[in-house]
């Protein structure tokens, strides 16, 4: 049975191959991006973006949402030189907050599904197990993110909301390069089975995009 997703980001790398590989095997994609033909515009740190989306999408059954959107600006930072406030900012604007408004306004959407989850796309990166001492902001803004989705899957159970926070794998896309572990094929393809995998028995998980449990 077909089910609809909505997929911020949509326009690039994870987002595009996610939406391509969804649409494919015959469910609805539903995508967004800050400007494009063929996408519903979202500028995922605009909350006015995220009202006139919400309305747009008025009494739409989301069956799962994935916010995919991401920014990666601290690449190659030094420390002592660079990591500008407005860095910090843009990246937790998009990395973070983004990922709260989009949810915050599409929950009565979800609600109309029989079966609603989250995909959250946080990264390996925000585990404390890799505190490596680079991309500072970028690390830092994933573990928020990761734990926001601990927090959101805590608030939404009652609800019936599973929600998830995924790995997708150190992936040979313009935001992880071109020494990437796997191409952008191989992680949808993983990733697709964990959304469809995902319940309330597992909401809260963080995985990698190959099933397995990533430690926090």
């Amino acid at each position: 049975m077909s089910k609809t997703f909505l997929i911020t980001g949509a326009n690039r790398g994870i987002g595009a191959a996610l939406s391509q590989s969804l649409t494919d095997r015959g469910d609805t994609v539903l995508r967004t991006a800050r400007s494009g033909e063929g996408f519903l515009p979202l500028d995922v740190t605009e909350t006015a973006s995220h009202q006139a989306l919400a309305n747009q999408l008025d009494g739409q059954v989301i069956d799962t949402l994935v916010c995919n959107s991401g920014v990666y600006l601290d690449k190659g930072f030094a420390l002592e030189a660079d990591y500008d406030a407005e860095a910090w900012a843009q990246t937790y604007a998009v990395n973070v907050t983004g990922v709260f408004l989009t949810v915050q306004h599409l929950l009565a959407n979800l609600r109309l599904s029989s079966s609603p989850k989250i995909a959250i796309i946080s990264s390996q990166m925000g585990s404390s197990t890799r505190a490596f001492g680079t991309s500072l902001i970028y690390r830092t803004s994933k573990a928020a993110a990761l734990n926001l989705g601990f927090n959101l899957a805590s608030a939404l159970k009652d609800a019936g909301i599973a929600v998830g926070i995924y790995h997708p794998g150190w992936v040979r896309t313009d935001m992880g390069g071109d020494e990437g572990d796997i191409d952008v094929g191989e992680a949808v393809t993983g990733l697709v089975k964990e959304f469809d995998a995902l319940a309330l028995t597992s909401t809260g998980c963080f995985r990698t995009w190959d099933g397995r449990d990533h430690p926090i």
